[in-house]
Parts: structure tokens; C-alpha cells; sequence
């Protein structure tokens, strides 16, 4: 039977949230990919790649997984009804509901992860709670349906668990090496846990404006929901 899998493409998104996890997905065996938008024109990434959808959200089919990245345009999405209705009720039905990335706070305005371990980029972790879920530093998080997600190239990552979980471990595996993921970063600093003290507080410092605009929206549409 085949895989339908449906990956959210939104103006603003980090493009490798998205084509990370979609070369490990499109290479599944019985799998159907759906690069879903609100409407067929091509769509802009926060760093200025075009990416050109596959259906829309009115015909895209029933999903068995669910994939929500992250990026700048997460936070319109977040309070984007059309989007948000369409993650909700594809997400009761998925077998799978998952996320890279802030993609995290997506599932979570859309009343996914209450109840759930969940990951997210290091940065924004503690806006998980918010939303009723238990946050996780780790690379990607599995609790029941639910696989989320850390920032951007931990999707390599989560796309591969995906596939154990799917097709199984022997797929995943051939997969991995296949696509040579054999990582080896240059420098070592890719995580608060690893990363100098004041690397990671400037860095902190850089995101602080991002974090309170997501921490205030997520505030929002908390007290909106809970009238």
C-alpha cells in the first residue's frame, strides 16, 4: 500500500527543514510524497529558494504522515485558519504527526502535542509547555504518533526514524547509507550542550527578538482557545 505523505509548504519556511527530511521521504519504496500549499504557485523560502508545490491544501488526500517544517513563516501560519484547520484535521486522521524543526509550535497552535514529549530548534524549546507538551532536548522525539523534530539538520535525522518506523529498519538503514549520512561537523558547536558558553549566549541574543514574537503569539492563541 503507499505511503502518503504530506509536507506543509509555506512562504518563509526554512527550505532544509523541508528538503531534508523530502530526499530521505522521496526515496521511501511505496511512497507518495505531497508538497502541499495553499495554491499551486511556486512558494519562497526565508532564504530566498523557490520550491513549487505538488497539490493544495483543498485537494491534497488523506495523509499517513504528517509533516510540518519550520522557518520564519511558521508564526503566520500559526494563526492562519486555512493552515491551521488543515494540520488539525489531517493530524486526527495520520498515522504518523510529526515535525522538524518550530514546525513544533505549528502542531501545537493546531492542538496536536497536549499530552506529548516533544523537540524543537534549541532556541525555542521552552515554548513547547505552552502549548501542554513536555519538552525534549533531543535530536528527535517519539512519544506514541507523535516524532518531532530538533532545528534544520536534525530532519536527516527524523526523516530516517520516520522510515524505520514506516518501512523498517533495514530501509532506514540502506537509506542512510545510500544518501553516505555519515556527519562529522567541522566544528563541533552545533548545540548549547557542545557549543562555548558565549557562542551559544550570542547566539541567544541574536534569536531574543524571535522567541518573544512566537512567546506572545503562543500566549495568544493559548487564551483564545481556552474561552
Amino acid at each position: 500500500m503507499t505511503t502518503h505523505i504530506g509536507m506543509l509548504l509555506y512562504p518563509g519556511l526554512t527550505q532544509l527543514d523541508l528538503t531534508g527530511p523530502f530526499e530521505v521521504f522521496a526515496r521511501m519504496p511505496d511512497a507518495a510524497v505531497h508538497l502541499v500549499s495553499k495554491d499551486a504557485g511556486p512558494v519562497r523560502s526565508d532564504m530566498g529558494l523557490t520550491i513549487t508545490p505538488t497539490t493544495t491544501l483543498e485537494a491534497c488526500p488523506a495523509l499517513d504522515v504528517l509533516f510540518v517544517p519550520g522557518g520564519g513563516g511558521q508564526v503566520a501560519v500559526m494563526e492562519d485558519d486555512a493552515w491551521l484547520d488543515f494540520v488539525a484535521a489531517q493530524g486526527q486522521r495520520a498515522r504518523w504527526v510529526t515535525s522538524a524543526c518550530t514546525g513544533a509550535l505549528v502542531l501545537g497552535a493546531a492542538g496536536l502535542l497536549s499530552g506529548y514529549r516533544a523537540a524543537t530548534h534549541w532556541a525555542f524549546m521552552p515554548l513547547l509547555s505552552m502549548f501542554g507538551a513536555t519538552p525534549v532536548s533531543e535530536r528527535v522525539v517519539i512519544d506514541r504518533n507523535r516524532i518531532t523534530a530538533g532545528g534544520v539538520t536534525a530532519g536527516i535525522d527524523f526523516a530516517l526514524r520516520v522510515v524505520a518506523e514506516v518501512s523498517g529498519e533495514a530501509v532506514a538503514k540502506k537509506l542512510e547509507l545510500y544518501l553516505e549520512y555519515d556527519p562529522h561537523p567541522p566544528f563541533k558547536c552545533g548545540h548549547p550542550r557542545v557549543a562555548p558558553s558565549e557562542l551559544t549566549e550570542s547566539v541567544q541574543r541574536e534569536v531574543a527578538e524571535r522567541f518573544r514574537v512566537r512567546e506572545e503569539q503562543i500566549a495568544r492563541i493559548v487564551a483564545r482557545v481556552s474561552r
